[in-house]
């Protein structure tokens, strides 16, 4: 097994890798930040696309090895991390269900989200990846029924995940707040990791504008 555990993290503030962030400071990882501003589009260059020709953010490079996907980064790191105790381990019960929710959000809520906000005609439930939106919302409401947790007591990266998610497609209105969700999403990102995590793209945003100069009148 590696014993080198630096990870090189690709991110870029108010974006889907601010989740990323956070599970690493969470985590206690050795990562080394290097940041792309959308905005300049610097996620489309060279030097980023021959590291993720996606051109996406979350990115990860772990001893040379590239992984993308939020559910594939989350679970990398978290297994590299094991130690930190937020990831179950092979043989024990919930690490299937932790994995089922971690995937789910790409394979599923997603996808069925951007169908919606777009207000583009789902596929039919035999051909679309999440089946239809109504179900496959309150599969996830039901589990977060179950809290405090998605997985119940034991808080897990899939809520890394989850409370970073829910609180941007619930910000955008792309789903409602119910008061579970609400008190779930605050339950989250109030962990010390997390405002840790706000801190830093709070610091890199206030760089960013100040290099940026006053605003032309």
């Amino acid at each position: 097994m590696t014993t080198d555990r630096k990870i090189t993290f690709y991110h870029s503030p108010q974006s889907r890798s601010a989740g990323t962030l956070f599970l690493l400071e969470e985590l206690g990882a050795d990562y080394e930040l290097r940041t792309l501003d959308l905005k300049k589009n610097e996620q489309r260059g060279s030097d980023y696309l021959g590291v993720n020709p996606m051109g996406k953010v979350p990115a990860i490079v772990h001893e040379g090895g590239l992984v993308t996907e939020q559910g594939a980064v989350y679970a990398y790191l978290a297994d590299l991390y094991a130690d930190a105790g937020i990831t179950p381990a092979i043989g024990d019960p919930l690490r299937g269900p932790y994995l089922r929710w971690l995937f789910f959000y790409g394979s599923s809520y997603e996808p069925a989200l951007i169908d919606r906000s777009m207000k583009r005609e789902a596929a039919p439930p035999s051909t679309s990846p999440y089946g239809d939106y109504d179900t496959m919302l309150k599969t996830l409401w039901d589990q977060l029924g179950d809290g405090p947790y998605l997985l119940g007591d034991r808080f897990t990266a899939a809520d890394v995940l989850w409370g970073t998610a829910l609180r941007w497609t619930t910000m955008f209105k792309l789903v409602r707040e119910t008061p579970a969700v609400k008190a779930y999403i605050e339950r989250v990102t109030s962990r010390p990791a997390a405002l840790r995590a706000a801190k830093i793209d709070e610091e890199i945003m206030a760089a960013r504008a100040a290099s940026a100069g006053p605003a032309a009148s």
